[in-house]
């Protein structure tokens, strides 16, 4: 068997014994992969082209039917329960963990799904604040969960899409549909290039002998939140002032580069700079696409240099850990390309790495970094993973 099927497995086994324990019941158990974004940062919600990969790092939900319209919840990572009332008349956020699966629960139920009151037990392997997207993970591994849990089909796509909505509308986060899409639809070895707008996709074969390396700088400076809502205001602004000379514009995607070259008289500075990454950015993803049609890998990896210098100069969401450590990446044999990955102020970063060269990458990145920073970071390996789904114990 599968080392990968093994380890899922014998996680899904540990699950039950937990949830035996805590809840006296047999339970189902799904998981839900977090991402890493290769390139096609902070696009999605300005319409655009982004390409993630599921990764081999999940939220685990175990899940069994009660007799009331109740979700129990208890999470192993936090170590404390949470109680939700499916008939509550008006929810609201409490600024709380459960915030996740109790958003995805209100959304479903708003888009006219009736669920079944449930005992959840949660484990996350996707650790918070590192830029894979733990939250988009939890939202689908609960909705993919309450769903079966209530005898009602999972579509992906609507899936994604809804989870997305509950922490827009719910949690009050204005992520894209990025992390959710990959999280529901991601292919084993493949990336995944989603347009945005429409929501298609294709999928592109990651070279079997590259891995996924992610280096988490182990910060997460805290104005990271509320500056990810600011860079989308600051893109609503750019389309604003934009649409005045081509009334056409409803988002950045119909922006070209000649156009704002054109006109970015009309926008301050900061606004120029922050439609100048999406925009550059979006020609990015498509030209990395054509790269990894043909397993053209050092044009895929400058492709991955240039975004992350687009992201810190002209979108400015990197931070100085962020910067040191594709820094340091790019002093390694074997490694193609070096970026930031997620929202930024701190997380990770995504490195394409030869195989045969991992492990030096991780003893030197490792110890450089942790001689610079006093920090010792967290150095994971992944292939691209698939996405949501029951596991059987």
């Amino acid at each position: 068997m599968d080392t990968k099927i093994l380890v899922e497995t014998k996680i899904a086994a540990e699950l039950q014994v937990g949830f035996r324990r805590r809840y006296g019941a047999e339970a189902r158990v799904y998981r839900a992969p977090g991402r890493v974004n290769l390139i096609g940062e902070h696009t999605d919600y300005n319409d655009g082209f982004v390409m993630p990969a599921a990764i081999e790092f999940n939220v685990w939900v175990a899940i069994s039917r009660r007799n009331d319209r109740k979700l129990v919840i208890y999470s192993e990572n936090f170590l404390e329960s949470a109680e939700v009332d499916l008939d509550e008349r008006s929810p609201r956020p409490r600024q709380h963990w459960s915030d996740y699966v109790q958003g995805v629960a209100v959304t479903l139920q708003e888009a006219g799904q009736v669920l079944r009151g449930a005992n959840m037990l949660i484990r996350g392997e996707v650790s918070i604040g590192s830029g894979l997207s733990s939250s988009a993970a939890i939202e689908v591994a609960a909705g993919f969960a309450l769903l079966e849990n209530s005898g009602l089909q999972v579509n992906r796509v609507e899936l994604a899409k809804l989870c997305r909505r509950a922490e827009n509308e719910f949690v009050g986060v204005r992520v894209g549909i990025m992390d959710q899409f990959v999280s529901c639809c991601g292919q084993t070895g493949q990336a995944l290039m989603l347009d945005c707008r429409s929501l298609d996709y294709r999928l592109l074969p990651i070279p079997p002998d590259v891995s996924l390396v992610i280096c988490n700088t182990m910060v997460k400076h805290d104005l990271a939140s509320g500056e990810y809502n600011t860079r989308r205001a600051e893109c609503e602004e750019g389309v604003r002032l934009l649409s005045r000379r081509m009334p056409h514009v409803a988002s950045l995607r119909n922006v070209r580069a000649e156009d704002l070259d054109r006109y970015c008289s009309d926008l301050p500075l900061t606004i120029y700079k922050r439609c100048r990454h999406v925009i550059s950015e979006n020609d990015r993803v498509r030209d990395a696409a054509s790269a990894l049609e043909k397993a053209d890998l050092a044009t895929f990896g400058r492709l991955m240099r240039e975004s992350h210098l687009s992201l810190k100069n002209d979108y400015e969401v990197s931070c100085p850990e962020l910067d040191l450590m594709v820094e340091l990446a790019g002093q390694v044999k074997g490694v193609y390309g070096a970026r930031m990955t997620g929202g930024g102020f701190g997380g990770s970063t995504i490195n394409l790495v030869d195989k045969r060269n991992v492990e030096d990458f991780r003893r030197s990145v490792a110890s450089a970094y942790e001689r610079a920073t006093c920090l010792s970071p967290q150095i994971l390996v992944s292939a691209a993973a698939e996405g949501a789904g029951e596991v059987r114990a």
